[in-house]
């Protein structure tokens, strides 16, 4: 890993120092997604790399290596837009989120028009998130058009997938008015599905999502592979959403290649935390205890590293918080 040998002094040095935050307990709610999802495991992989609760073993002799008097708390929420809301109005001191809808409610633009979310700051890129549309098993759609008229999941209301998906499907004329939309998170999604109640239902995960590797093992499922024009046609509406795929063999009874748009999965805090705890929270987050619980946690978990934590944030927009600014370029990621 490019920068890990002077990344990590970086780190060790911060949780020496981090002493001066011990003193006290510092809560730390994280919001993630629903159980059945993917930000809900590695929220609490990033909560449990984090903390270090008072009276906590030191990391030097095998204890915790979060930060010094850290209890960091992983809480399921309805996703992106709901961790956003709550980041902005202080009910969250962090959140996991989809990049497009970050830069949306960070600006004030589109569905979020006039209501800019002006403290949402990033620490960092964490992994991509591929939409995936699930079919019943043995079904098929030539595009989304064909979902017109049909019982389909869309996801539930306050997650960046529904806004997201609303803006694709009004691409090829479908909308809440010719559909029979449920708003429904991937665990219910699935098991709807499952029982012949839904034709199809869309969720953006970090693959592989446990709802969808129950649902492959039991009743079976199709994943829709998105045309190279559709998928042209999606990142031309919704940006921050690239070409992906989902390799063969991710699900069991899906031995083939899925293509699909994907957008990146960001940790957003607010702008109202102290520069020091972020700074100690990014360290923390790149040291190598929380490595390890990354590589052996939900297998999205080792795609998240410190060489790809900057991808696409410039672009974006939306600021890096001060704290973890710092981090970067102490540690050489950022100049």
């Amino acid at each position: 890993m490019k920068h890990f040998k002077r990344l990590m002094g970086v780190a060790a040095a911060t949780v020496i120092a981090g002493s001066a935050l011990a003193q006290d307990p510092t809560f730390f709610r994280i919001g993630t997604g629903s159980a059945g999802g993917t930000y809900f495991p590695i929220g609490g992989t990033i909560a449990n790399g984090i903390s270090a609760p008072p009276g906590a073993r030191p990391c030097d002799k095998g204890g915790q290596c979060g930060v010094p008097g850290l209890i960091a708390i992983a809480q399921s929420t309805t996703a992106s837009v709901f961790n956003n809301t709550a980041v902005q109005n202080g009910e969250l001191e962090a959140g996991m989120a989809a990049a497009d809808v970050t830069r949306s409610m960070y600006l004030g633009e589109g569905k979020f028009d006039g209501k800019p979310h002006e403290k949402l700051r990033i620490v960092a890129n964490l992994y991509p998130e591929d939409l995936h549309l699930v079919l019943p098993k043995g079904s098929s759609i030539e595009s989304l058009a064909d979902l017109e008229g049909k019982r389909v999941g869309i996801a539930q209301a306050g997650s960046g997938t529904q806004v997201a998906v609303e803006m694709m499907l009004a691409e090829w004329g479908v909308t809440r008015d010719n559909m029979d939309e449920a708003e429904l998170n991937n665990s219910q999604s699935a098991e709807r599905l499952a029982d012949g109640q839904l034709d199809a239902y869309f969720y953006a995960a970090g693959w592989p999502v446990s709802a969808m590797v129950q649902l492959s093992t039991t009743k079976g499922m199709e994943l829709h592979s998105f045309s190279d024009d559709d998928l042209a046609k999606i990142n031309g509406i919704i940006p921050a959403y690239i070409p992906s795929s989902i390799p063969s063999g991710v699900y069991e009874g899906i031995d083939y290649e899925v293509k699909t748009p994907a957008v990146s999965a960001l940790l957003v805090v607010s702008s109202d935390l102290s520069d020091d705890l972020v700074y100690g929270i990014t360290a923390a987050l790149w040291n190598d205890n929380t490595r390890k619980l990354l590589d052996n946690g939900h297998a999205k978990g080792k795609q998240i590293t410190p060489d790809t934590a900057l991808d696409g944030i410039s672009a974006l927009g939306v600021p890096l918080h001060p704290g973890a600014e710092k981090f970067y370029k102490e540690a050489g990621l950022l100049q």
